[in-house]
This record gives C-alpha cells, sequence and structure tokens, in this order.
C-alpha cells in the first residue's frame, strides 16, 4: 500500500511539535498566544458584536493552525543527504539556495518543503536546513569539528533500514510509517550532554556560536519550532505582556495592507544546562544557549521583480540606519516611510507584476464555461487577461510565500559590528557556493521563483481550457 506523503508530513509535524513542547514549555505557551492574537484579529476583522470570542480554526484556512517551520543545523554531506532522503518520504524537497555567509555564518541552507499547492494546501510544513562550510573555518577549528562530527551517528540504523525500504519498495505500510516518524524523531530529539570537553566546546564557541551548536551534540536537535499569525504586531505585544523575553523588534517589512514575504520575531534563546566529557570520561555541568521560540506572518510571494525592488528598498534602509545609528523607534520610522516607494494593493501588485497569483473563474465565468453564448469571452479566440478581469470572468488571489527571506542586508549589519576577527571576514569574503551544496546534497535544488511561476501559469491555463480560449495575453 502506498503511503500517504501529506498524511506522513502532518503526523510528523504533529509529534515535532509535541516533542518540541515538552522540551520548550515556553514554546506551548508561544502557541496559545497565537491563538489569543489570531482570536482578537479575526473578532476584530469580523466586525462582530458577538460577547464570544470566535475561534480563529473556525474561519481561518485550515492549514493555517497546524502551520509550522523548523530549523536544523548539520555538520556533513552524509548528514544532508540522509535528511534530504528522510523528507522525501514526507513529500518535501530542498527548494531555494541561501548563502548564509553574507551575516557572517559560516554555512549556507535549503529549505525542505512541499512544492505543489495541492500539498501546501494540506499542510505547508517546511525545515530551513544548514551545513557548515568546513573551508570557511580556521583549520585549527576545522580539524576539531570533523574529528567531533565523524563519532556520531544523528539517525537511527533502523531510519537507516526504513528509508532502504521506501526508496526500493517505494512503499511504506501504516506500521512502517509509525516506526519512521518514531525514529525520525530522534534526529532532532535535544540532547542534554554534549559530545566534547567543554575546552573544545569553547574553542568551537569562539570561532562562531552556531559552530559550537553544531559540532557539540550527539543530534541536530530543532532549535526552533515556528508556528503561524495573522498579526505579528499584536502577538508581539501579547508576547511582552506575559512576560516572555520577546526581542526588541519584528524582522522583515514593515507592517503592510498587503502583507509581502515574511515577517518574524521571537523570543529570545534559552540558557540551558548541558554535561560535557571531562578527560576521565565523567560529565561535568555546564550551559549552552542556542533554541528560542519564533513566530510568523506571511503575507504574497514576490516576483524577481518585486524581490529586486524589495532588496533595493531594504539596502537603503539598512545603510541610512547604519550611517546615523538609528535603532528602535526611529529605525521602524524609516522603514515603514522607505516602504513607501513598493505599492500596497493586490491589483497594483498584480498590474505591476510585483507578485505570483492564483486564478481562478468566478461564478460569471464558470456560467459562461457551461454555456456558450454571446456575451461569452469563449467565443473569442484570444483575449487580454485584465479584460477578462474586468469583465469579471477571473479573479485572482496572491500566493503565499512559502519561502525564508534573503539575506542582502546581513553584511551591512555585520559591517557595523565593530571590529571583525580573521574567521569572520574569511566568512564574509567567502562567494556562494550552490555547485558544492548540491554535491553534498546529492540532488538538485528547485528554483523557488520558478515554482510560483509554475503555479501562477497552470492556474491561469485552467481558466483558459474551462473559457474555451486560445490564448490568454
Amino acid at each position: 500500500m502506498m503511503w500517504d506523503q501529506d498524511d506522513i508530513r502532518a503526523r510528523f509535524c504533529h509529534a515535532l511539535s509535541e516533542m518540541y513542547k515538552s522540551e520548550v514549555p515556553l514554546y506551548g505557551d508561544l502557541i496559545d498566544v497565537v491563538w489569543e492574537a489570531d482570536a482578537k484579529a479575526v473578532q476584530d476583522s469580523q466586525q462582530s458584536g458577538a460577547s464570544q470570542m470566535l475561534n480563529p480554526d473556525d474561519i481561518l484556512p485550515s492549514r493555517h493552525r497546524v502551520e509550522r517551520h523548523g530549523a536544523i543545523r548539520l555538520g556533513t554531506a552524509h548528514e544532508l543527504a540522509t535528511v534530504r532522503r528522510m523528507f522525501a518520504v514526507m513529500g518535501m524537497y530542498p527548494v531555494g539556495y541561501y548563502d548564509l555567509s553574507l551575516a557572517g555564518f559560516p554555512m549556507h541552507a535549503t529549505a525542505f518543503r512541499p512544492k505543489t499547492q495541492e500539498s501546501l494546501d494540506k499542510n505547508p510544513f517546511r525545515v530551513f536546513t544548514t551545513v557548515l562550510r568546513m573551508e570557511l573555518l580556521t583549520e585549527k577549528t576545522r580539524e576539531l569539528a570533523r574529528k567531533a562530527l565523524e563519532q556520531r551517528d544523528i539517525f537511527t540504523p533502523r531510519l537507516l533500514a526504513l528509508l532502504d525500504i521506501a526508496e526500493s519498495q517505494g512503499s511504506l505500510t501504516p506500521e512502517l510509517s509509525a516506526e519512521f516518524i518514531a525514529n525520525g524523531l530522534e534526529t532532532f530529539r535535544w540532547h542534554s550532554k554534549a559530545t566534547v570537553t567543554q575546552d573544545e566546546y569553547e574553542q568551537l564557541k569562539a570561532e562562531h556560536p552556531l559552530i559550537a551548536d553544531v559540532v557539540s551534540f550527539p543530534s541536530s536537535h530543532i532549535n526552533h519550532l515556528t508556528p503561524r499569525t495573522i498579526d505579528i504586531d499584536l502577538v508581539q505585544r501579547l508576547m511582552l505582556n506575559h512576560g516572555m523575553p520577546a526581542k526588541e523588534r519584528i524582522e522583515g517589512p514593515p507592517k503592510r495592507v498587503c502583507p509581502i514575504l515574511l515577517r518574524q520575531t521571537s523570543f529570545k534563546a534559552l540558557e540551558e544546562v548541558v554535561y560535557f566529557k571531562d578527560h576521565f570520561d565523567s560529565y561535568v555541568k555546564g550551559s549552552h544557549t542556542a533554541r528560542f521560540g519564533e513566530v510568523e506572518q506571511r503575507g504574497c510571494a514576490l516576483t524577481r521583480k518585486g524581490r529586486q525592488l524589495y532588496d533595493q528598498i531594504l539596502e537603503k534602509v539598512n545603510l541610512k540606519a547604519a550611517e546615523k545609528g538609528l535603532k528602535g523607534e526611529e529605525h521602524e520610522k524609516l522603514l515603514k516611510h522607505s516602504f513607501q516607494e513598493f505599492p500596497d494593493s493586490l491589483p497594483m501588485l498584480h498590474d505591476l507584476g510585483l507578485a505570483y497569483f492564483l486564478y481562478r473563474l468566478t461564478p460569471l465565468g464558470e456560467q459562461s464555461s457551461n454555456q456558450n453564448t454571446n456575451n461569452s469571452p469563449g467565443s473569442q479566440p484570444t483575449i487580454l487577461l485584465r479584460d477578462l478581469v474586468a469583465q469579471g470572468f477571473i479573479c485572482y488571489e496572491p500566493l503565499t510565500y512559502e519561502d525564508f527571506l534573503p539575506l542582502s542586508a546581513g553584511g551591512i549589519f555585520n559591517s557595523n559590528l565593530g571590529e571583525a576577527s580573521q574567521s569572520s571576514k574569511l566568512i564574509m569574503n567567502a562567494d556562494p557556493d550552490l555547485d558544492g551544496f548540491q554535491r553534498l546534497l546529492g540532488a538538485c535544488i528547485t528554483d523557488e521563483f520558478h515554482l510560483y511561476g509554475e503555479i501562477q501559469r497552470q492556474s491561469l491555463e485552467v481558466c483558459r481550457q474551462k473559457l474555451q480560449l486560445n490564448t490568454i495575453a
């Protein structure tokens, strides 16, 4: 019996969320805050006079409440290639390449996620997956990292066997699917016992804290699991009201009528007790800071033209903020003022080709597709899309941005952090290495712009066929 990839992805995502909730109780509190914010936002948008709070789960799309993105950090080609095989069982594939050296991180990344609109609508679980770039580490740290990573295996033997079964037989029984989920969780479970000594940990951390997080533990623990909200500004206020250690500002574009790309905030990373090996194979108590709680609000996916405009505006904001030392409210005012240059209505985003859209027939369009009348657009071989929209035959809605923000401004931030270390300079002078990442991955990465463009094109093609048109121009 062929397994349902959407179902196993949904079940794995739920199990991972429950595991993370038990490991980081504050994450469970964050889920409650997000529900509270969404309920209030829904209540306000409905302009309801009802005394009883509306349930956002009754109104928002079904994917909304279960939506999560996770983030993991890997160290080797074997880990990356095996994670790729693991996510493929769940219908998740590598989309997009992220060069994190721009932000001073010695790593690069992709996101594993569903690729079709149907699968995204069912469960859009996605995992941002980074891997160390060994060539960007200093020689001493590189050798220590290699030695530590060679001594660990983040996958259970049973998981590896199940991957072989899935790939060779093309199926997993319900019983094997349950085993797959249970064993897959172990890859992402937190372990408080480090695999390095405290001196080795401090050496890794001194070069970059993320290196220590990747190398020092026996698993690729989830370092955050992110719910989605419809009002991140309200979530930010509620986090502070509930006494959560929220970060100072929301990352991403400012609040808009038509949200674009991605806005994120979080509670700050927790200091957690860990135990380091000593020279007698005993453990000594220490601490580690890495895991935090993030929340996001997703807007519409931008075209290459839209992304270029976004990056240009953001770069100007960062340069001006750095020159004038703007922070907090002053930075937010500059951001909001600068983004007035970016159109903020769906018709303008559509007509200027700044965002991707999903096309559907209106009730009038559906009626015309079933009738051959003089008023039907089907009586014309070719018609302009704008005319079909203006005449009420086709409507559109923005495609959700399913990926992660570019780091075009990362280098600007880092250049204003004071004197960079030798290792930081090595990292920030590096070039992207998509080919090298794909060799580690053992597969090609899908371009996210191509995916959005295909979904848009296919939706318009369905409309064309139903309206019996030769061409929609």
